[in-house]
């Protein structure tokens, strides 16, 4: 393989992933932080695969910059797609409680609205997240949760193809 081999097959595509899962990561961060929409406890653990995603993209590219064997990073685009099938099933899982189609889990309870506080280490004690059952934000009929299933699935799809395309 040349040197300029793994950036016109793998490197593109690692780049490209990494930046897709900064990009639905970022999203959901900005509604949380800009927009005020405070995540519940399912929101949070779905996020959790493009963290590591995230840091497995960056040694994929790494590993294309570095000249690795081709292998290693095949391996790094598999692990992408599979951290992106476990999002997309917290995703399902996720709609599917806020569409009432099953139960959520018990540490998903409903929000208790808070009066202002003078203590303030009392009052942070008594915060909760909002209930996993009640979509906080709808686009296009679909909520967060459905949208990481897009955004997961699509990853997720290419990452695997990149991962089992043959190294020309």
């Amino acid at each position: 393989m040349s040197a300029s081999d793994g950036w016109r097959g793998q490197g593109p595509l690692a780049v490209a992933l990494t930046l897709g899962m900064g990009i639905v990561v970022g999203t959901a961060l900005l509604f949380q932080h800009v927009g005020g929409y405070m995540p519940c406890a399912l929101c949070l653990e779905q996020r959790t695969a493009y963290y590591i995603g995230l840091a497995v993209g960056l040694g994929a590219i790494a590993a294309v910059a570095l000249r690795l064997p081709p292998a290693l990073v095949r391996v790094l685009l598999g692990v992408i797609g599979v951290l992106m099938l476990w999002t997309l099933a917290i995703g399902v899982y996720h709609a599917g409680v806020e569409w009432s189609f099953w139960p959520g889990p018990a540490d998903c309870a409903v929000s208790t609205n808070l009066a202002p506080s003078t203590d303030l280490l009392g009052s942070l004690d008594a915060v909760r997240p909002p209930s996993c059952s009640e979509a906080a934000l709808r686009i296009l009929g679909l909520s967060m949760a459905g949208w990481n299933v897009i955004a997961a699935g699509l990853i997720a799809f290419a990452a695997f193809r990149g991962a089992l395309r043959p190294v020309r």
